[in-house]
């Protein structure tokens, strides 16, 4: 890939993020738990679990992608051989580069970021521009594209597996859940927790935007709204019951991260902020 790649090398602040929802099961024990247990973060093709597309198997889409991409490197590699899927936060967002994935995300040391591909756009799309550390001409590309601002992330593939310990420079969790068992399993990772100022959405904002997925799911996170208001842990609570199709919640997910994000989503990383110098509920709801 390196000998397709071009353009200036990536900036030594930008970081990879890994973007997930904290609050679902891996294996049917809680996502955190696992992580604690297994001390490293997995790629689909070893835990079965996505907040994307479900087809990491032998013949599925994501095999077939990686093998196009990689150039059959891994067609027969072992799941846990195979490379983890984040994202590069260029724009330093707060929120993580890939918010599409999850509410929370792991942000990775920077030697990650010399061991990783990158594609633009998503692998899913077939994508025909690739980069790596010493050559990255996606930023400009994904900055010109005029794509949903779920979908304009640069996919990053880290080669080499994610050890908590030796690659995590933090746990980043959105601010609903602060005093849960989300924050309880965190606190046990051997790596810090910082926080970001949360997603929130009234349901008449939620309404408001009703042609953006869909009337059916917009009426759905009204049904699983807390005291009004959908949150990640509103669609996690809903998640666990087994009422609600996945994907139906995952639609909400996508509303809500469209139109419910934080303030300094969009904007440049502060430490300060990130790491809890905001306090919950320091931003206003969407309304």
């Amino acid at each position: 890939m390196a000998g397709g790649s071009s353009g200036p090398a990536v900036d030594p602040e930008a970081r990879i993020t890994l973007n997930f929802h904290p609050d679902r099961p891996a294996g049917g024990v809680p996502i955190l738990v696992a992580l604690v247990r297994d001390g490293a973060y997995h790629s689909q093709f070893v835990t079965g679990t996505s907040n994307g597309g479900l087809t990491a198997r032998p013949g599925g889409d994501r095999w077939h992608w990686e093998s196009r991409i990689f150039g059959g490197a891994y067609d027969e590699a072992a799941a846990h051989e195979r490379p983890v899927y984040g994202a590069l936060n260029f724009r330093r967002q707060v929120v993580g580069a890939a918010p599409r994935f999850g509410s929370s995300h792991f942000r990775l040391r920077a030697g990650a970021v010399a061991r990783a591909t990158f594609c633009y756009p998503d692998s899913a799309a077939e994508p025909a521009d690739f980069g790596v550390a010493a050559g990255m001409s996606l930023i400009v590309l994904a900055e010109a594209d005029e794509q949903d601002a779920l979908n304009d992330y640069i996919e990053a593939h880290v080669h080499g597996g994610v050890d908590l310990a030796r690659d995590v420079e933090a746990l980043v969790l959105d601010a609903c859940y602060r005093g849960t068992p989300v924050e309880a399993a965190a606190r046990r990772l051997p790596c810090p927790v910082e926080w970001h100022p949360g997603y929130r959405l009234t349901v008449a904002g939620l309404r408001r935007h009703a042609d953006y997925r869909g009337p059916e799911y917009v009426e759905l996170g009204a049904r699983i709204a807390r005291d009004g208001l959908v949150d990640p842990r509103a669609i996690g609570d809903a998640a666990r019951t087994g009422r609600y199709e996945l994907q139906d919640l995952k639609m909400v997910w996508h509303t809500l991260a469209r139109f419910g994000a934080p303030e300094g989503a969009g904007t440049a990383y502060s430490a300060a902020g990130a790491s809890g110098g905001q306090t919950p509920g320091a931003s206003t709801p969407s309304a």
